[in-house]
């Protein structure tokens, strides 16, 4: 009996995982292979320190590569629509290849520098290829489904790396000549897999709820075409809001937990929590969320992580750091499959990898400037902080909800939100041509 699922019926994991194209697979196996693979942000700043270098030169090469990493994923956006996903993959770990190994032998600060921000941009390049391939070859009601599969890697990978990576190092004396060789042997050889399972330029894609948009394939475009899509626009400020929300986790709970004099041993238990959950939920779950309109999903998640960081507002202690956590990660494993897939689905064809991109960007600028906006805050307000980024969390899921197309679907069911009332032409705000009678149920 077949196993595939048509557009009305929910995609299971088994299943859209057995129906996906081996260019899919790949495109998992990879984004796996590359999480365990990336030792250089958790090893950067030892490997300078045991190198002879300050502390603050430490700190500011890890600042410099996660800059080249922020801006990396514009670059990938842009490739993946220009060059093809593949070949943007290929040229992303072929560089990553390279510099990971020259960072061994580069003679003087500046060449390590430039070196770092290089590789960190290179290394970011092959996340929008791949998001974007993903998004073409997986039919839409498959989507949020295959995005949980793909967050799933990325989270594996993640937990994974440091203690691969921590083991190398040991297998190799306590030198980093093997750590590195072993992240760049692991890019070159994805970058050889790559080129050999993923379609070039002119790939096949997915089927869409418009026959004619599928056409839509030549390279043409600009992040500037992204702007003026203003929906979408307040799409990527709810992201950065959430970003800046989201790391503070991370960043500003850690000091709120020692200024109280709570056990560390809390705050390290609670993120262990939120992995466990987010591994072992998020893809079971996703079965059921993603039957739900994209807006009620994606105000679920936003509107969680802002109230989850409500609760460490209250009397810290132990329950509180478990409460809260547990309440945003809820939000996290509802719906962040569905706020992953919604870019790829959001513009036209020919701008989905700079649809993506953009929205990869965004998040990683939030996630990059949270620590630095909670920990001013803390300093102002102290405990305090944790109702204004509660507010901050709220605001985000506003603009997602209000960002989110009405005639956005449940990617599983095709369960539409409710339309909204058409708007009067103006010079400013033409009629949508977008709720017709033709529109397909499932786009």
């Amino acid at each position: 009996m077949s196993t595939q699922t048509g557009p009305d019926e929910v995609a299971g994991v088994w299943d859209t995982f057995r129906g996906s194209s081996t260019a899919v697979k790949a495109v998992l196996g990879g984004v796996f292979v590359n999480k365990v693979g990336g030792f250089l942000s958790i090893f950067l700043v030892l490997f300078l320190t045991s190198a002879g270098y300050s502390a603050g030169q430490a700190a500011t090469a890890l600042g410099v590569y996660g800059f080249g990493a922020v801006f990396g994923v514009l670059l990938g956006g842009a490739l993946a629509d220009r060059l093809g996903p593949r070949d943007s993959t290929v040229i992303s770990m072929a560089g990553t290849a390279v510099l990971v190994a020259a960072l061994l032998y580069l003679p003087n600060y500046p060449l390590l520098l430039a070196a770092v921000a290089v590789v960190g941009g290179a290394q970011q390049i092959y996340r929008p290829a791949s998001a974007t391939l993903l998004a073409e070859l997986t039919p839409e009601h498959r989507q949020v489904m295959i995005f949980a599969m793909y967050r799933f890697a990325l989270n594996l990978g993640t937990m994974a790396a440091p203690l691969i990576g921590f083991g190398l190092y040991h297998l190799g004396s306590e030198n980093y000549d093997l750590l590195f060789w072993g992240e760049a042997l692991i890019a070159l050889a994805y970058g050889v897999v790559a080129y050999l399972t993923l379609p070039g330029r002119d790939r096949p894609t997915a089927p869409t709820a418009d026959p004619a948009a599928d056409t839509d394939t030549a390279a043409t475009g600009s992040y500037l075409e992204v702007l003026r899509d203003r929906r979408y626009v307040l799409y990527l400020i709810a992201i950065f809001f959430n970003g800046v929300v989201y790391i503070q986790y991370l960043s500003t709970l850690p000091l709120d937990v020692a200024a109280a004099g709570v056990d560390l041993f809390w705050y390290t238990f609670a993120v262990a929590l939120n992995g466990f959950i987010v591994i072992a939920f998020e893809l079971p779950l996703t079965k059921v969320s993603q039957r739900w309109p994209f807006r009620l999903t994606v105000g679920l998640v936003f509107s969680l992580i802002g109230i989850g960081m409500a609760v460490y507002g209250l009397p810290m202690g132990a329950a509180v750091i478990i409460v809260g956590t547990l309440v945003w990660t809820l939000g996290e494993i509802i719906g962040a499959p569905v706020v992953w897939s919604y870019p790829g689905m959001a513009g036209p064809p020919r701008l989905r990898g700079r649809y993506i991109g953009s929205f990869q960007f965004m998040y990683a600028l939030g996630a990059a400037l949270g620590p630095m906006i909670g920990g001013f805050l803390f300093v102002q307000f102290g405990h305090g902080v944790w109702p204004i980024i509660a507010v901050a969390g709220l605001v985000a899921a506003a603009f997602a909800v209000a960002a989110i197309r009405p005639e956005a679907t449940s990617a599983a069911t095709g369960a539409a939100d409710p339309p909204e009332p058409p708007v009067p032409a103006t010079a400013d705000a033409p009629v949508p041509a977008l709720h017709t009678d033709e529109k397909s149920s499932d786009a």
